[in-house]
């Protein structure tokens, strides 16, 4: 194995990390004070991702990925992954959060509504004012005035008027403050987080460049925070960790480690150069017969994976015909034909196993 791995694809839990070299003079990151990854690296959807044993299905079966990986982890730059549905793109920020000890797995699942102040925070002005009201209240003093009758809801990081300058403790308002899980991943943590932004060709067409200057600088600044720096200089705000909290300075968070950042593309769409430019780019080929036979042993067993393998065989075949397949398809095929030892005759099972497998560009019912 090649020395300068960190990220070897085993599947076993290590601390390479640790072995990480200092990042480029161009991608030092210096905010602080450092803070702990939460939790260990027993994100409990890791065993539900890939597997009651964990394979290391980029590893093993994509020795490219193992490379871009570590490429990514060296030079502190997101990691573009393209590839079929179902080929492991996602799987794969799964299986650098599992064997290098980062602790859970940051999701962004994007559609067309996403943007960049949605993945960085959400402030609730309105549900600060009702509080400050209902504490009025309680206490017999005169009622706050309520929001205007047309104001719109809050949405993720837009600075707003403070809705509740009566609060005198204006700290508190970190209680009305979220970190989305790209403005988590970018809080000074004393290891990279791992963050999955899943399907980015499926955003509005400004997202791609809305990111740049993240990815570039390492930081943000939140202007509700930054508003009350010289009366509340620190606020402790929520994080998209559940039951984690954080302390924001000045209103500006400023990574440490830069995040391992994994964005998944199906190729559905262009992205700008200067996007490009910052990432790493990764492809991953739909898996062969033996690939596929290790993913059906990792969920399924040994055994059942032994049995399919004629399942495997013809699901390839017409893969790689005309039609439109995703690996998908077959792990459910699998699982239905093998979860009882009685369906050998019964034809409305194989029925429903084959309209499973069926060609996803045909319309209808398979």
């Amino acid at each position: 194995m090649s020395s300068w791995l960190v990220f070897r694809g085993s599947g076993e839990p290590h601390n390479g990390i640790d072995d990480l070299p200092p990042p480029p003079n161009w991608r030092r990151f210096d905010g602080g004070p450092p803070m702990p990854v939460p939790g260990n690296s027993a994100d409990p959807t890791i065993g539900r991702r890939l597997g009651r044993r964990r394979p290391a299905l980029a590893g093993h079966t994509n020795p490219n990925a193992v490379h871009m990986v570590n490429a990514a982890l060296y030079l502190r730059r997101p990691l573009l992954v393209t590839g079929k549905p179902g080929v492991g793109k996602s799987a794969l920020a799964y299986e650098v959060a599992h064997e290098l000890g980062l602790g859970p797995v940051l999701t962004w699942p994007i559609s067309s509504r996403s943007t960049l102040a949605e993945g960085l925070y959400q402030y609730d002005p309105i549900g600060r004012l009702r509080e400050e009201n209902l504490r009025q209240l309680r206490e017999g003093q005169p009622r706050t005035d309520s929001v205007a009758a047309d104001a719109s809801p809050p949405t993720g990081g837009v600075s707003r008027p403070d809705l509740n300058g009566t609060d005198a403790d204006e700290a508190s308002i970190g209680r009305y403050l979220t970190l989305g899980p790209l403005g988590t991943a970018l809080l000074p943590y004393d290891r990279p987080r791992v963050l999955l932004i899943d399907e980015i060709d499926k955003s509005d067409i400004d997202l791609p460049n809305d990111l740049l200057n993240v990815f570039e600088e390492g930081e943000y600044v939140i202007p509700e925070l930054r508003r009350l720096t010289k009366t509340a200089p620190r606020v402790n705000v929520l994080t998209a960790d559940e039951d984690v909290s954080a302390t924001v300075s000045a209103g500006r968070v400023r990574c440490r480690a830069f995040p391992f950042v994994v964005l998944t593309s199906n190729g559905e769409r262009e992205f700008p150069h200067a996007f490009l430019r910052r990432c790493l780019r990764l492809t991953l080929t739909e898996p062969e017969p033996d690939q596929i036979a290790a993913m059906v042993e990792a969920h399924l067993g040994a055994d059942v994976a032994a049995k399919a393998r004629e399942m495997i065989e013809a699901f390839v075949t017409n893969r790689n015909g005309t039609g439109v397949y995703a690996t998908d398809q077959i792990l459910s095929a699998i699982y239905l034909r093998f979860s009882r030892s009685d369906t050998d005759s019964d034809a409305a099972m194989m029925q429903t196993v084959r309209a499973v497998l069926s060609d996803l560009s045909m319309s209808g019912p398979g």
